[in-house]
């Protein structure tokens, strides 16, 4: 799973489900988001996002799981950036 689809599974859920304004939001395109969903659900085995077609209506039972731990793990990627460009400036 790549950040950048954490992103998206994040700025969705703070979107209320809406894939459009998330991928405006995340300056990409509709389409670009919803395949960014598909990938990890597929690599997890799991189901996030409940849909009624091809919109999103909710959350699925293991769904929060995956939001819900995605923006610590955002947090920790910037904390590994910031120690890297720490070291290189020799703080």
């Amino acid at each position: 799973m790549k950040l950048q689809q954490l992103r998206y599974i994040v700025e969705i859920e703070r979107q209320g489900l809406n894939v459009s304004e998330a991928a405006e939001v995340l300056y990409t395109s509709q389409p670009g988001g919803s395949k960014q969903i598909t990938l990890p659900e597929d690599e997890l085995g799991i189901a996030i996002f409940e849909r009624s077609g091809k919109r999103f209506t909710g959350i699925t039972a293991p769904g929060p799981g995956g939001i819900d731990n995605a923006p610590r793990i955002m947090r920790e990627e910037e904390n590994l950036q910031r120690t890297r460009d720490d070291s290189f400036r020799g703080d």
